[in-house]
């Protein structure tokens, strides 16, 4: 029984140096509203969820990512929905998030988001430095940051998101503090904050070599993740996952859907799925994306796609369960998989326990510690996934 759904947006008006998200760039706003490639990928899109199988619920959570979603016009974003609610039908109080870049979009455009039902946003500041901004191929200023969110207020939009990113070129610890120190100004209803990763298409991962200048440190960048973990959780904000904060009542429940491992649609270029115990990961560019719609059609709506073994779904619960602050229940595990499965992760996390990092409670939950078993989360899980598999 599937209840949320993914939409993936493409297009982009410079693609970021540190980005290796399927994306299109279009360039300026004049050439995007006037393209015929909006149009022709919606197009697409639609057909893609009008074959698609309905596989139970109708739909709580509704998540238009990127790219940069708040380049679509207004128009193509009823379309979605308006298909999304005769194919699967929507909750009347669904979250319905999208993800929005600053300087990208109108308190008039954002409105009409709204109307069409959008409740929910999760902006892109990723740093209130000009000039870390600029070097990441960013296209917005702080200004533009303030503007958005000045939008966002107007619409009386409570439930959004900032984005933040740690270890950028350049970025010291003071530049991580300042921005973390001005984000609890702003009290956003929920923040996310993650940490360079370099991809080797990338420009930066192209340029830089982890943990060489003018990139951060690995000291510092843990500094950086113990700083926002001790003042956000200070400020009221909940740890729920390994990179999210929350105000009570606030956290991402379509994220929640993944970290749980549990089945979601997957629509649009380079979109993953998880439907019929089926992993499936969409063309990355529209040249191929749309070739392959048509062969889902022709398919009938079947992806033709292995099913996920029983020991790829449990390193799979792993993974993703051990991101959230609430963890693992080990009962629920051995029910599924076997004692001798708990035993093995029992072993495993014991060796971790001289160092604080994982603990397990009364109630038979493991748990990664906050902060430390967070930062040392690969470790961890490497060693589990060498006993498990």
């Amino acid at each position: 029984m599937i209840d949320a759904a993914y939409i993936h947006i493409p297009f982009c008006r410079r693609r970021c140096f540190y980005c290796d998200f399927p994306i299109s760039v279009l360039g300026n706003r004049t050439e995007i509203e006037t393209s015929p490639a909006i149009a022709e990928y919606v197009e697409v899109l639609l057909q893609e969820i009008a074959i698609t199988p309905a596989l139970g619920k109708p739909l709580k959570t509704i998540f238009f990512g990127g790219g940069t979603p708040s380049l679509l016009p207004v128009r193509f974003l009823e379309l979605i929905l308006e298909k999304l609610a005769k194919k699967f039908s929507i909750v009347t109080n669904a979250e319905i998030s999208m993800e929005m870049d600053p300087a990208t979009f109108t308190l008039e455009q954002l409105r009409g988001y709204q109307r069409a039902g959008v409740n929910r946003v999760s902006l892109g500041a990723q740093a209130f430095q000009d000039n870390i901004l600029s070097l990441c191929g960013r296209l917005h200023r702080v200004a533009d940051i303030f503007q958005a969110i000045a939008h966002l207020q107007d619409s009386n939009i409570k439930n959004f998101s900032l984005d933040l990113i740690s270890g950028l070129p350049q970025q010291t610890l003071s530049d991580w503090e300042f921005s973390l120190n001005t984000v609890i100004k702003i009290q956003p209803s929920h923040l996310s904050c993650y940490d360079l990763v370099l991809e080797s298409v990338t420009p930066f991962g192209k340029q830089y070599q982890p943990g060489e200048k003018p990139l951060p440190d690995d000291e510092t960048t843990a500094r950086m993740y113990r700083l926002a973990q001790e003042m956000l959780t200070q400020s009221g904000y909940g740890h729920y996952e390994i990179s999210n904060y929350a105000q009570k009542g606030y956290q991402c429940q379509h994220n929640q859907v993944y970290w749980e491992n549990r089945p979601y649609y997957g629509f649009g270029m380079g979109a993953a799925s998880y439907t019929q115990n089926q992993r499936f990961t969409r063309p990355r560019t529209r040249q191929d994306y749309y070739p392959w719609v048509e062969e889902f059609k022709r398919n009938g709506g079947r992806l033709g796609c292995p099913e996920t073994s029983p020991g790829d779904y449990l390193l799979e619960t792993l993974m993703l369960g051990l991101r959230l602050q609430k963890g693992l229940d080990l009962s629920q595990i051995s029910q599924q998989f076997g004692s001798e499965v708990t035993g093995k992760i029992r072993a495993v996390v014991a060796s971790f326990e001289p160092q604080k990092w994982v603990r397990i409670d009364d109630g038979d939950r493991l748990f990664l510690t906050d902060p430390e078993g967070f930062l040392f989360s690969n470790t961890i899980l490497s060693s589990l996934f060498e006993k498990l598999s």
